[in-house]
Parts: C-alpha cells; sequence; structure tokens
C-alpha cells in the first residue's frame, strides 16, 4: 500500500459539490447560453478551489517535513491532469484526421500548446474568440484555462518556498498573494475595452491570475488542518450565514451576469472570485453546516468527474452539433444527448484514465509493456491495446499533417467577397451625391423586383444598414438599389455591441432616419439589451431582418425576441428573411448561414420590398 505523504490531512467533500456546480455552470454556458448567461464563472470558482487546496497541501507538507520535494509536486500533478488530456487530444485528432477534416487547420500548433501549457497564449496570438459563438469554435477552445493551471503548477511550488523561508510570517504572505491577486484585476480592467472583444483578458494569465492567487493567499490565513469542529454558536451561525450568501450571490451570478457587462472586467470577477473564496472557507470549516449541505451522491459523483466532464464538453458540442444542421430545431432535445455523451465520455475517462493513472507506478511501464506483448492476439487486453495504438496513429498522422492557416477554395472566395463589401461599406460612410436613374435600372428592377417608381423612391432614401457579416454581405447588392445607404455592418458582431455602436453612428450624423438592423447571426442578447439599441435609434423607423442560423441553437430565441420586438415597438417593421429562406438551402454557402450571389439577390429584394411599401 502506497505510504501517505501527508499524515494528518482531510477529504473535504463538500468541495465535490462546489466544483459540481461550477462544472455545471460552465457546460449550461455552452448548451443554453440565455438560461445560464454567467455559466462561465464557473472557472474562476475552478481557479479558487485550485489556488486554495494547493497551497493547503504545500503548507501542511511544510509543517510536516520542513520542506517541500518539488519534482515530487510536478510529478503528481502530471498524473493527475496530463493523462486524461493526451487521451482527449489523441482521440480528437483521430476523430477529425477520420471524420471532420475541416478542422485539421492548425491542430499541430493547438496539440503542442496545449501540451506545454501555453494554449491561452497560443490562442491569444493566433487572434481566436472564446465568444465568437459563430464559425470559429474549435473542440480544444476551453484549453486555455488548463494551460494557465498548469502555468501556476510549474512556478507556484518555488514562489511558495521562497515566501516561506525569506516571508514566513503568514499574514504578511497572505497580504503578498493578495495585493498581487489584485494587480492581475486592475490589470484586467486597464486592457479591456468595451469595443473590443474580451477575449485577451479573458485567456491572459496574468489578467486571470487573480482567481487562483486569492485561493492560495486564504490557505495562509484558513489552513484546513487547523480549524476546530467545536466553535461558538454565534461563529457558527456567522459561517452558515456567509456561506449561504456566497452560494446564493454564485448561482444568482451564474443565471444572469452575461460575459458582455463591462462590470465583469471592471472588478466583477474579481469579485465573484472573492464570493468563491468565502464559500470555499466555510465549506472547509468543519464548525460549519454547508459541508454536509454541498455533500450528496450525485455532487459526489459529478464533482469526482469534473475534470473529465470539463474536457470532453467541447469536443462532444463541436463534432455532434457539425453533424446535425438543424441544432436550432428541437434545440432541448439536443441539448439532452449532448448531456449523455459529455457524461458517457466522462465517466470512461474517470474509469479507464484518471483512476489508474493517478496510483500508476511508471517505474513498471517496462514490464507491464512486456507483459502486454507476451499475450495471445486473441486477449482482450492485447485487442484493446492494439485499437489504441491504431488510434493514436491515426491521430498522429493528423497532427503532423495538419496545415497551418490554410484557407481553402471556398474561404478564400468568401474572404475576398467580404474584403470588396467592406470597402464599399467604408466608403458609404462619405457624404453621397445623389444619382439619377441609369441605363442599368431596368436590370436592377428585374433582379431584385422592384417597379421603376420604387427604384427612383429608393435612390432619394437615406437610410442606414447596420449588421453583422450576413449584412456586410450584401453591401454591393444593397447599394443597387439604395445608393444613398450607410452601411455599417462587420463579420461576428453580437447584438449587444449594438447600442454603443449605433450611438457612435448618431454622433456622427450617420444614424439616417430610416434604419435596418440585421444582427443576431452570432448570438442573441436579452430583451433589455434591444431596449437599449432602440433608445439609442429613438423615433427612427426600424427595420429588423431577423435570422436564419439552422446550425446554431439560437436561432430560434433570436427570432422569438425579434417577433416581440416588433410587437413591443410601433416604430419596428419586421422582415422576416427566416421564412424567406427556410425552404432555399441552395440560396447559402456551406455553413447553411451566409447568402450565395442568389441568395443575396433575395435578401436585398425582400429587404427593398419592406423599405419601399
Amino acid at each position: 500500500m502506497e505510504k501517505k505523504r501527508i499524515k494528518k490531512s482531510r477529504y473535504i467533500t463538500g468541495f465535490d459539490g462546489i466544483r459540481s456546480l461550477a462544472v455545471i455552470g460552465v457546460i449550461f454556458y455552452h448548451l443554453i447560453p440565455t438560461s445560464m448567461q454567467g455559466g462561465y464563472l464557473g472557472v474562476p470558482v475552478f481557479f479558487v478551489i485550485s489556488g486554495y487546496l494547493i497551497t493547503d497541501l504545500l503548507r501542511q507538507e511544510w509543517q510536516q517535513n520542513g520542506k517541500i520535494q518539488i519534482k515530487d509536486f510536478y510529478i503528481r500533478r502530471i498524473k493527475r491532469l496530463y493523462p486524461a488530456m493526451l487521451v482527449l487530444l489523441i482521440l480528437s485528432s483521430a476523430y477529425i484526421t477520420l471524420f471532420q477534416r475541416n478542422l485539421l487547420n492548425n491542430l499541430r500548433g493547438i496539440v503542442t500548446s496545449s501540451l506545454l501549457y501555453v494554449n491561452n497564449w497560443w490562442q491569444i496570438n493566433h487572434g481566436m474568440s472564446y465568444f465568437d459563438r459563430f464559425g470559429g469554435e474549435s473542440p480544444f477552445t476551453h484549453l486555455w484555462s488548463l494551460a494557465l493551471e498548469g502555468q501556476h503548477y510549474l512556478v507556484w511550488p518555488i514562489i511558495f518556498v521562497l515566501l516561506m523561508k525569506f516571508v514566513k510570517r503568514k499574514n504578511k504572505i497572505f497580504a503578498i498573494i493578495s495585493i498581487g491577486a489584485l494587480l492581475s484585476a486592475i490589470w484586467m480592467g486597464i486592457l479591456y475595452s468595451p469595443d473590443v472583444d474580451p477575449t485577451r483578458v479573458y485567456y491572459g494569465t496574468d489578467t486571470r491570475i487573480f482567481s487562483v492567487w486569492i485561493g492560495s493567499a486564504m490557505a495562509f490565513i484558513w489552513p484546513s488542518m487547523q480549524l476546530k469542529s467545536q466553535i461558538p454558536a454565534q461563529a457558527k451561525r456567522v459561517l452558515n450565514a456567509s456561506g449561504m450568501l456566497s452560494l446564493l450571490v454564485l448561482i444568482v451570478s451564474f443565471i444572469y451576469l452575461s460575459a458582455q457587462q463591462t462590470f465583469v472586467y471592471y472588478g466583477g470577477m474579481y469579485l465573484i472570485s472573492i464570493v468563491s473564496a468565502v464559500l470555499v472557507a466555510v465549506t472547509a470549516h468543519p464548525g460549519a453546516s454547508l459541508n454536509r449541505l454541498m455533500t450528496n451522491r450525485l455532487f459526489t459523483y459529478i464533482g469526482k468527474r469534473s475534470y473529465g466532464i470539463y474536457l470532453y464538453q467541447f469536443p462532444v458540442m463541436i463534432f455532434y452539433e457539425a453533424k446535425v444542421k438543424n441544432i436550432a430545431d428541437h434545440s432541448w432535445m439536443h441539448v439532452l444527448i449532448e448531456l449523455f455523451l459529455i457524461l458517457f465520455m466522462s465517466e470512461l475517462s474517470y474509469q479507464l484514465v484518471e483512476k489508474p493513472m493517478r496510483y500508476f507506478n511508471f517505474r513498471k511501464l517496462r514490464i507491464k509493456v512486456k507483459e502486454w506483448l507476451a499475450l495471445p492476439l486473441k486477449n482482450a487486453r492485447k485487442i484493446t491495446g492494439i485499437v489504441c495504438a491504431l488510434v493514436t496513429v491515426i491521430a498522429l498522422v493528423g497532427i503532423t499533417t495538419a496545415p497551418s492557416n490554410q484557407v481553402d477554395a471556398a474561404q478564400e472566395k468568401f474572404q475576398k467577397d467580404i474584403a470588396k463589401n467592406k470597402e464599399a461599406a467604408e466608403q458609404t460612410k462619405n457624404q453621397q451625391d445623389k444619382v439619377e436613374l441609369g441605363e442599368n435600372a431596368e436590370e436592377i428592377m428585374a433582379t431584385y423586383g422592384v417597379t421603376k417608381e420604387q427604384l427612383q423612391t429608393a435612390y432619394n432614401t437615406e437610410i442606414t444598414a447596420f449588421g453583422d457579416s450576413v449584412m456586410l454581405g450584401a453591401t454591393i447588392d444593397l447599394k443597387q438599389v439604395f445608393p444613398q445607404a450607410v452601411v455599417d455592418a462587420d463579420v461576428g458582431r453580437q447584438l449587444y455591441q449594438a447600442a454603443e455602436m449605433l450611438k457612435s453612428l448618431r454622433e456622427q450624423g450617420l444614424l439616417k432616419d430610416k434604419v435596418i438592423l440585421a444582427l443576431g447571426t452570432n448570438g442573441t442578447a436579452t430583451e433589455a439589451q434591444f431596449d437599449g439599441i432602440m433608445q439609442t435609434i429613438g423615433e427612427r423607423q426600424v427595420y429588423l431582418v431577423n435570422v436564419h442560423v439552422p446550425t446554431q441553437r439560437w436561432q430560434n430565441e433570436v427570432n422569438d425576441l425579434f417577433n416581440r420586438m416588433a410587437e413591443k415597438y410601433d416604430n419596428i417593421t419586421l422582415i422576416d428573411w427566416y421564412s424567406e429562406s427556410v425552404n432555399h438551402e441552395e440560396w447559402f454557402r456551406e455553413d447553411s448561414v451566409h447568402p450565395d450571389e442568389n441568395g443575396l439577390t433575395a435578401y436585398v429584394s425582400l429587404i427593398a420590398k419592406a423599405v419601399l411599401n
């Protein structure tokens, strides 16, 4: 039997309950984002638990032995975390190689950066976005957080030893680490810009380490082995109230605190980490009641498998949703299927990889290999080993042959079309001279299905078209019918970003009396956020174009929101692009979202008729 490393230690069962809540939040943030807007906050909860546990164990080892076996620390962390991630990378790479080769692009860089625990910086340097819910998602997006933790594990035992040797006093150490955490949170606020995708500050080790350090700092003033089970009744009431309040704040934040709110980056995530630390502290205290509350069979089951659940969430979602083209229909059915697949894969990971590898003696690896080679060919272990070797070879072939930053012919054409329309959109913001009907008027009328009188009206109509990549792709077509149009559209634009951008257009005098609003391709928004858009637009006439995004679960939510808003505001005219296009798959590019040439004609024709009638 393996000798216990720390003679006196306790397993805090309630931590599995906290892990369960954290991983449920993260999973539902991706599966039902409108119902769990703040589920991403499960990650800082994980960070706080990790920081506290690791530092608490290091303190116990230091008190027992007067030193830290840093090499042994690294080995324990590797055995705990590396095998499951390695298996995930192999399985996912093999699947991509065989069944989803469009994801081969940059696979080598993704796998290498993940194995070296620098994936968060790799994604930042390659312009990846955690918040782009359309077109750019990867089965490995979530590995950024494991990279951050890996970087922390690399340097923390060294920092710990230096602090214990040269600072010594636990209160001073607590203050030093707390100041470091606060500086990291301040740095997040400094680097954050409301008008820019927040992925840099969301992924950066320098801007996110504060959650881990808050947990680490707490371990110096709240050591688990020095907390007394017998405490005064008043103290117990204060602890229980604090724990319940922190739990309630976290649950409410998981449901309502959207990652698009500037508060999150201007101290909100720091405060959530503090709240998480309170929850961890009360759960760790044997004199409080919260540990019993957070301990039950379900939480224990989920908590012990939370690492595997976190690992397999993105691969399952990305691979599954790529094969289901109508994910927006029967959304809850697909959510349940994906949940089952995630739990199934995490159970396999826990039973076949995580548990065995945690106690595996790698010094006996050569003996184990020899024993395996000696097995008969029909032996189940032999067959399993051969299958695993074959899968690994397939994965390695995919990884080694994967292209870097490759763009196929369809993508290249789309990028060129977008670039042309982007240039045309920028030109619309300059002063437009009025034009008369030209020789091509008959062709325009025939193409877009408008009468001569309507086209003449369109030539004299000043409108602002504001939208995402679908509107951007329609710029040149739209200008054929509305030469006076001001077009402001961009790839990846979200509904929640619109109010501030429209305010800027208004201040520049570019927000005309008629506004075409074409957003929602990249995700939904709340009614309050849409109200903000309408407050900025004011009394202007709004033509609201709904969405055709069958490959994404938010399609129906966006369209339902738009229907409600069209009923709520008298100055909104709803343009039903979804109903117009739903039975015309031939109008779209391979992504089933962006219209091709024929689709753009139908799109602009629909808008023109709505504006001109």
